[in-house]
């Protein structure tokens, strides 16, 4: 499939919608970046991931990571190719230059991150899951350890991967058994097992630096017993140089439905040396720093697959020659017309673009934030920001990757039977888009983290400041879109009384949050897009496209969130009344 990067949209909610050059100039780490730098990065990125990344995507699920004798190896192309995202600097994009990192703000690298999955899925994840360890250790780890590998890392010399899950204990870290020894010289032996380890081993960089979660001898039962360890593949040298062997290795891949260019294994450590990052006993603490991030990439990652079924759909729409359109032919000289003039499939198509652009522009609203949060002088400007990251992480994760799968699924609708086989690559999107939902936690997990430790933990409150800023922002529209802002601010308010009403009936039963979340989710996701949608047609009235584009958006997508809101107050006992025998 070819891809093409929508720089022109890109373009327009970084200098337009969000005026990123404006908050840049508040934060002393970003003030000297331009318009040029901006458009040189958006520029080189897209033409990497259209020309190096995107060609290997098809032949990667093919051929797949293997494991020979206890030796991983990645598709064919995929060493060159991370090489030259190496070579380029792109995976510290946004680390710490104090370490070799570029240091660019993540509402910048989050449209990159976007164009690395629409281009492969698997090959992307590699460099997520560097970025994401280099994150933690950067945040936790001593200066000694920070010293030693986030250059590497940031170089790309040095990959990272995350080891979390084990065969009795997934979502439920608090049953691990991993187990840590500590030593004299102040190392530990790591010992234990864990599975679906994205990037545990392969063959794209000399060493991988794994952050296991583990337990020491003395530790508390339960999630408040673990504690995160750094263990290097290949041991390190006390001048910098590699070393022997660690005693960490891949005894399996995991055989998958989709992202199978990913090298995803059950990772042995049989005594490894591993040293510690951060304080005893609070390593998932630790952990969820890489955790968060990893959990917007993964949402990006739903971005990324919907734009590429978007882009697949409408090519195939535009040829596709069948029927005649109702309103005349629109191809009078040929035996049909493209389907793209059938109605059904505009639909489909809308629906596709109609999510794409409000999730993009979700994903650099959260960006900001987390600039704002990390880089911004002023302290109460950083609070409200760090909350505002807390709040919609669990809603960009869950929320992209729902309507990211949907996507993919209504691309292959477009296509038909030719989306089903393997010859147009839609099934692949579809395969590989599914797992987002899951992993880094499911989106079922991300939904009662938003609603039972994001909203009914503080009372709403964080929900309530949050609808009043969409509030006021949207009293600041521009006149010609009163049907829209009255839209949004209905739904703002729809949100804020059933907000009011979960608090309220919190108390009253102990599945209410579990049975409501999912769909309270979707309300909030739906609520921000119609928030962005007014937000993106109100800054350039002139752009009658995109007011096509978003006068769809609420008039055949935002409703849902009437039917979800009735579905949340049907109350529990829906779910839980039928007795488990009779399942």
């Amino acid at each position: 499939m070819k891809y093409t990067a929508p720089l022109a949209h890109m373009r327009y909610l970084l200098n337009d919608v969000f005026e990123a050059g404006k908050h840049w100039a508040e934060m002393p780490a970003f003030a000297a970046i331009d318009s040029n730098t901006v458009d040189a990065i958006l520029e080189e990125g897209a033409k990497l991931c259209s020309e190096v990344i995107a060609p290997l995507n098809r032949s990667g699920d093919e051929e797949g990571a293997q494991i020979h004798n206890g030796i991983v190896t990645t598709p064919k192309g995929f060493p060159d190719a991370y090489r030259k995202i190496a070579e380029g600097g792109w995976v510290g994009l946004a680390g710490d230059p104090a370490y070799g990192g570029q240091g660019l703000p993540k509402m910048l690298t989050v449209l990159f991150e976007e164009m690395l999955y629409s281009a492969n899925n698997s090959f992307t994840l590699y460099v997520a899951l560097t970025s994401g360890a280099a994150l933690a250790i950067h945040a936790h780890a001593s200066d000694e350890l920070k010293q030693t590998y986030l250059p590497n890392m940031y170089s790309g010399k040095w990959a990272g991967a995350m080891c979390m899950t084990e065969p009795h204990a997934g979502s439920d870290l608090g049953i691990m058994k991993t187990k840590a020894e500590p030593q004299a010289d102040d190392s530990y032996r790591i010992t234990g097992t864990k599975i679906f380890i994205t990037g545990g081993d392969h063959d794209l960089t000399e060493n991988i630096v794994h952050l296991v979660l583990a337990r020491l001898p003395d530790a508390p039962a339960g999630p408040k017993g673990i504690s995160l360890f750094l263990v290097p593949k290949i041991l390190v040298n006390t001048d910098g140089s590699l070393g022997a062997r660690n005693a960490v290795t891949a005894s399996a891949l995991e055989h998958k439905m989709g992202i199978k260019g990913s090298s995803t294994c059950v990772m042995n450590f049989d005594g490894a040396v591993g040293y510690m990052v951060g304080k005893p006993h609070q390593g998932l603490a630790a952990m969820f720093t890489m955790m968060n991030y990893e959990r917007l990439s993964i949402g990006i990652q739903g971005i990324g697959c919907g734009e590429m079924s978007y882009q697949n759909a409408v090519r195939y729409a535009k040829d596709r020659l069948q029927g005649r359109a109702a309103h005349g032919a629109a191809n009078p000289q040929g035996v049909a017309d493209p389907i793209i003039h059938h109605a059904d499939i505009r639909r489909l198509l809308l629906t596709q673009r109609a999510w794409n652009e409000a999730s993009r522009a979700f994903a650099v609203y959260v960006g900001l934030q987390l600039d704002l949060a990390n880089y911004h002088p002023d302290h109460d400007t950083t609070v409200k920001a760090a909350q505002r990251v807390a709040l919609l992480t669990p809603v960009a994760k869950a929320f992209f990757t729902d309507k990211g799968f949907d996507a993919c699924v209504l691309g292959q609708q477009v296509l038909g039977g030719h989306g089903y086989i393997r010859d147009n690559g839609q099934e692949q999107l579809v395969r590989d888009a599914r797992i987002a939902q899951i992993y880094e936690g499911t989106n079922g997990i991300q939904a009662q983290d938003l609603l039972k430790r994001k909203v009914l933990a503080n009372g709403g409150r964080w929900m309530r400041d949050f609808i009043l800023e969409m509030e006021q922002d949207t009293l600041l529209a521009s006149p010609v879109f009163a049907s829209e802002e009255d839209a949004v601010l209905k739904a703002c308010s729809t949100l804020r009384e059933l907000t009011l009403w979960l608090v309220k009936q919190d108390k009253r039963d102990a599945d209410l949050c579990s049975s409501a979340a999912c769909d309270y989710l979707h309300i909030v996701g739906h609520t921000i897009y119609a928030w962005l949608w007014l937000k993106m047609i109100a800054t350039n009235p002139a752009d009658t496209d995109r007011h096509v584009l978003g006068r769809f958006y609420f008039g055949r997508l935002l409703p849902q969130i009437h039917a979800l809101d009735a579905a949340v107050r049907s109350g529990p006992d829906l779910v839980m009344d039928l007795p488990v025998d009779k399942f």
